[in-house]
């Protein structure tokens, strides 16, 4: 590792965005940048048990929120980095779910063969959304929990079952697809069960390296930061 790199920790989501803009802070400075990801939960308890070495996390905003009361990252750095939304997706020629209404999705929920979704937060909330539809016992038999977003695309890539349903983020089911994994973005969840979770930057309060590190939250923040972010599907 270069004494002059700047590490980062961030949530499995918006990876896509945050990798390409190190690399494009990188090429513009010549500042060495590591990116490690983890599943928000993960992520929680290594920042919570100082285990990281980073000097900047990314974290969805109420994780974000309880590092900064902790005073385990910096006040008034970072910004915004983009929101995703969760969605739906199956294996291409699978039939797709009715995502009209939270009801339709319940339906189609009740009539597939396997559900999967990972034990992330994004996936924690799909288990608390079919709880609060009262069917959670009912299809508990044919649920599948991955460790990661990644791991329920390449399930559904490799089932040989065409009546499946996945849950993931709409940006990390893209990634997949650009990938060549056989599966579709079938869209995000109906309206009455949306989940839309923003992340956001920060500086960690044991980076050594805060000053590099606080160059690199500035261009994540600029106008070809954003922009970069958003060409990966954040909005």
């Amino acid at each position: 590792m270069s004494e002059n790199e700047i590490r980062i920790l961030s949530a499995g989501a918006p990876k896509t965005g945050v990798r390409l803009c190190a690399e494009a802070f990188t090429s513009k400075t010549g500042i060495p940048v590591s990116v490690e990801f983890a599943t928000a939960p993960v992520l929680k308890d290594t920042i919570n048990s100082g285990a990281s070495d980073a000097d900047i996390v990314v974290a969805p905003i109420p994780t974000a929120e309880a590092f900064a009361a902790k005073g385990y990252t910096v006040d008034n750095t970072g910004s915004i980095i983009g929101s995703a939304m969760a969605a739906v997706t199956v294996k291409i020629g699978a039939l797709e779910p009715d995502l009209t209404s939270a009801e339709t999705l319940k339906q189609a929920i009740l009539e597939t063969d396997s559900l999967v979704y990972n034990e992330a937060s994004s996936g924690q909330y799909i288990a608390t959304m079919i709880e609060n539809m009262g069917i959670a016992d009912e299809v508990a038999a044919k649920t599948i929990r991955t460790k990661t977003g990644a791991a329920v695309m390449e399930h559904l890539h490799s089932s040989e079952l065409m009546s499946e349903i996945g849950f993931g983020q709409a940006v990390e089911i893209q990634v997949q697809i650009d990938k060549g994994l056989n599966v579709k973005l079938v869209g995000p969840l109906p309206k009455e069960v949306e989940k839309v979770t923003t992340y956001k930057s920060a500086l960690l309060s044991r980076s050594t390296n805060r000053e590099k590190a606080k160059e690199l939250l500035n261009f994540m923040a600029s106008k070809e930061g954003r922009q970069i972010c958003k060409e990966t599907g954040l909005v």
